[in-house]
């Protein structure tokens, strides 16, 4: 069994597709107290640790050897929706990510992150942290994947960062990851939108005939749970969604107009099970969901960093 360390796990997406893929968390560090909720509701018999990276790296060292750090470290550093101030933001936790590592020295490393980490402006800061994560002995190389790419029915990209012992890293390749097609809005989520007995859920279904905008409004500066700004409303409204709130229930059977989404809804979208439970308030529940990272993404990245851990030799290399 492959063991792991999951930082910043918040709500369990990320953790949830590791476990999906054969590793055992040794523990989660989560410093909000609404998804550590929801991580012990889910799973009683994971070791969360409810504190902030920065206390956690000071004992980090007693998981020295286990075979995998994950983690989801915070975006607004790198958002476009932000300043973009990278190293200068106060919320940048990369520079404790390395430290933990350090302590640790795990044999592979997985960091997920928003797009912006790509653009030219960071640059130097990305190159920085390749050459730090060499001088422990690792092999660094990351991609910008979307989740609608491993059947996720949203339109979500999202940079992940392999690092993985240099004796090893030959074996990990990004064309490795599986693929499969998304399902529609519609087809997602029409037993969902039925579950009152709405009349027209089949004939909104067919409407919802594309996958999801990126799901938004998981920062806790937004005012409330909703679908985001106005061109993400408005994206939406194509799909035939109301976009302004969340609903607490489907609608009801004589229901008219363009309904709104509930948690579950949105939960599902992102790609987690139905019965991963968000504990908390609607507000706090669509939090934990906007800034949730798929489990289905997690899951094959994982599954091809275990399959490289767990392989003795080098692949042969094509000759021409």
């Amino acid at each position: 069994m492959l063991t792991s360390i999951e930082l910043c796990a918040g709500a369990g997406g990320q953790a949830l597709g590791l476990e999906m893929a054969g590793f055992e968390h040794e523990a989660l560090v989560e410093i909000d107290p609404h998804c550590c909720n929801t991580l012990r509701h889910n799973r009683p018999s994971w070791n969360v640790l409810e504190e902030d990276l920065k206390v956690f790296k000071e004992s980090a060292s007693k998981f020295k050897g286990v075979d995998l750090v994950a983690g989801g470290l915070p975006c607004p550093p790198f958002s476009v929706a932000g300043k973009q101030l990278g190293a200068r933001d106060e919320r940048n936790l990369f520079p404790d990510a390395i430290d933990i590592i350090d302590a640790i020295r795990p044999r592979a490393v997985m960091i997920e992150n928003v797009r912006g980490f790509l653009d030219p402006v960071f640059s130097d800061y990305r190159e920085g942290l390749k050459a730090e994560l060499k001088k422990l002995g690792y092999k660094t190389v990351w991609h910008l994947l979307n989740a609608s790419t491993f059947g996720v029915p949203q339109l979500r990209p999202r940079v992940v960062i392999v690092a993985i012992e240099d004796d090893k890293s030959d074996l990990f390749d990004w064309e490795n990851l599986p693929t499969r097609a998304p399902k529609t809005v519609g087809e997602t989520l029409v037993d969902l939108m039925s579950a009152n007995g709405w009349r027209g859920a089949k004939t909104w279904a067919a409407r919802a005939n594309e996958i999801a905008p990126t799901i938004v409004g998981g920062s806790k500066k937004h005012g409330g749970p909703d679908l985001g700004p106005t061109r993400a409303k408005k994206a939406w409204a194509t799909l035939g969604v109301n976009g302004m709130t969340i609903a607490e229930e489907a609608p009801e059977s004589n229901f008219a107009g363009m309904p709104r989404l509930t948690v579950p809804m949105v939960a599902r979208l992102q790609g987690f099970p139905d019965n991963w439970h968000f504990t908390g308030r609607k507000t706090a529940a669509y939090r934990q969901v906007g800034n949730a990272f798929p489990p289905p993404v997690a899951q094959v990245v994982a599954e091809n960093i275990g399959i490289a851990l767990q392989r003795n030799s080098r692949p042969l290399r094509r000759t021409a």
